[in-house]
C-alpha cells in the first residue's frame, strides 16, 4: 500500500492491492497481518500488478518505516522479474525516529503511542492503515504542524520535492 502526501499532509490518493503467492504463510505471520494463502490466491501476482505500483510512486520521494527491509524485499521481487531496482529517494522513519528521539525503540506501535496517535482501528498490521499511521508519525517527527526539522543524514532526499509517497508492504 502507498498513500500520497503533499506538503506533509495525506491526500485521498492512495494505492493498495493484494498479491497471490506460492509461499506458505505460517500461522505466526497470519496472526500479525491476518492474511492467508486461501485469501490471497484469488488476487493477481505482484508481477501482474507491479506497473500500478511503479506508476503510483513514479519518481517521488518515499517515506518508509524500516526502509532497508522493505526496499530489499521490493527490489528482490523486481530483480526476480528482470526489472531494475527502485531508484527513488527515500526517508527512513526508523532512522529519523531513532535520531530525533534518541531511542533504539522505533517500531510503529511505540511511536504512535509516544505521539498519542489512535491505534484503535489496528487489529492487524495492514499495509494501508500502517501507511496512514506512519504519515501521522512522520508529521510528528518533523515537528507536528510546524514541520521544520532538518533531515540531513537521515535521508537520501536532499530536501527534495514536497510531494512524497508513504510505502509499506504487507509483512
Amino acid at each position: 500500500a502507498c498513500i500520497e502526501l503533499i506538503n506533509h499532509v495525506a491526500t485521498n490518493n492512495h494505492l493498495q492491492f493484494y498479491c497471490s503467492t506460492d509461499k506458505i504463510i505460517d500461522e505466526r505471520a497470519k496472526k500479525i497481518h491476518g492474511l492467508s494463502n486461501n485469501f490471497l490466491k484469488k488476487f493477481p501476482t505482484f508481477a501482474e500488478q507491479v506497473e500500478k505500483f511503479l506508476n503510483f510512486i513514479n519518481t517521488e520521494t518515499l517515506i518508509i518505516h524500516n526502509a532497508e527491509f522493505d526496499l530489499g524485499f521490493i527490489n528482490n521481487e523486481l530483480e526476480l522479474m528482470g526489472s531494475k531496482p527502485l531508484q527513488n529517494k527515500f526517508i527512513d522513519t526508523v532512522l529519523l525516529a531513532r535520531r530525533k528521539l534518541n531511542t533504539r525503540v522505533a517500531n510503529l506501535d511505540s511511536l504512535c503511542k509516544k505521539f498519542s496517535i489512535d491505534l484503535s482501528a489496528r487489529k492487524f498490521h495492514g499495509a494501508l492503515l500502517d501507511c496512514q499511521l506512519l504519515s501521522e508519525v512522520y508529521l510528528e517527527l518533523l515537528g507536528g504542524q510546524q514541520a521544520n526539522l532538518e533531515l540531513v543524514n537521515l535521508t537520501v532526499d536532499e530536501t527534495g520535492p514536497e510531494n512524497k509517497k508513504i510505502f509499506n508492504k504487507n509483512k
